[in-house]
């Protein structure tokens, strides 16, 4: 009998003592409790964040839709740290152990908090829409970026200085780091520096095709904070130093209002001022006519005998096509070269091609 009262003594001990003070019965209804929440999270998942997304799907504005994926995250967050809260403040701790719990709840509620104010970005971004007049799109979204390190940059600080972690000398040994790391990475910070410039002067956006001689030709995939990406026309991917942006001509083919055609027509010397005249005539006749061709004083088009070359006569032929698009120039181009090929033929004319003539002197 007397080692069933001690065994039975002993788990009653056991009991009330329990973990760091606090007896296994309050940590059961802690714990309880704790579920009940756990539950409650599940809950929010599928019926409250479900139905606030179908009213979202309602509306034709994007903003509603933005707000409740960004806050997806920290709702189901919320009743972990409520749960938590409740929980730690049914049961009674040792003086120790209360220091720690509250610490504890200190840092759920800050990550909460931070976590909040990094996903709220997301929704607010869409009201910086109307910057885009004054700063580019990718530009916002580098500041957006910017600004969600520096939020989880603050709520670590904020998590540290909660376990009496002092963020002071951590800062000052990442400045001395930092100059070291300057020194050696001065083409980090240039390519940095360049890569702000040219979104700031708005040379260039994604999507469109740029040339910059002798270092890249393609379309416009990717601005990074440090290199850009360069989709070349055989398809391969350029990876491009920002420094090159700045310190190269940029051309910005996708930015020209209107596409030029400018020529120079060979006629052979055989070819008469009668001839030449109507071949002038009826190029001109043909551009003017046209609905390929924009016809306005900045867009004046020009078709002149220019000079007389070495083996031929050159006629200068210049004009601007209505379309922007790459493609359907060259048709434009195409046609134009298809009928004055025919106005030449018609009137009895020849293209000129580089000869010279040797003439033997007999004694």
């Amino acid at each position: 009998m007397n080692i069933f009262e001690n065994f039975s003594a002993l788990f009653l001990e056991v009991w009330k003592t329990g973990i760091l003070g606090v007896d296994i019965f309050q940590i059961l209804i802690g714990l309880g409790i704790f579920l009940i929440f756990l539950l409650f999270r599940g809950l929010i998942s599928k019926v409250i964040i479900r139905r606030l997304e179908k009213l979202a799907k309602r509306t034709s504005n994007k903003l509603d839709d933005t707000f409740v994926q960004a806050m997806k995250g920290p709702a189901r967050f919320l009743p972990i740290v409520i749960g938590f809260f409740i929980a730690s403040y049914y049961l009674e701790f040792s003086p120790e152990s209360q220091i720690f719990i509250t610490n504890v709840n200190k840092t759920l509620i800050t990550i909460l908090i931070f976590w909040l104010m990094h996903q709220f970005i997301q929704p607010v971004s869409y009201l910086l829409g109307g910057l885009e007049k004054i700063l580019s799109r990718e530009l916002i979204s580098w500041v957006i970026k910017a600004l969600k390190i520096l939020i989880f940059i603050l709520g670590m600080a904020a998590v540290l200085e909660l376990w009496g972690i002092k963020i002071g000398p951590i800062i000052a040994g990442l400045g001395l780091l930092g100059v070291a790391v300057a020194l050696g990475a001065q083409d980090l910070f240039k390519n940095l520096i360049s890569g702000i410039l040219v979104l700031v002067e708005k040379r260039f956006k994604i999507g469109e095709w740029i040339i910059v001689e002798n270092v890249i030709e393609g379309i416009v995939e990717n601005i990074g904070f440090r290199s850009t990406a360069v989709r070349k026309f055989d398809k391969s991917l350029a990876i491009i130093p920002n420094f090159q942006f700045a310190e190269n001509a940029v051309i910005n083919i996708s930015a020209t209002t209107n596409w030029r055609i400018s020529w120079i027509i060979t006629l052979q010397y055989s070819t008469t001022i009668a001839q030449l005249k109507k071949i002038r005539d009826e190029i001109e006749k043909y551009i003017a006519s046209n609905k390929d061709y924009k016809i306005s004083d900045s867009t004046e088009h020009a078709v002149r005998v220019d000079k007389f070359s070495d083996s031929s006569i050159d006629m200068y032929v210049r004009c601007f096509t209505l379309t922007n698009d790459w493609s359907e120039w060259l048709k434009v181009k195409e046609r134009l070269a298809l009928a004055i090929k025919e106005i030449v033929e018609k009137n009895n004319a020849s293209f000129a091609f580089p000869s010279q003539s040797i003439y033997v002197e007999k004694k």
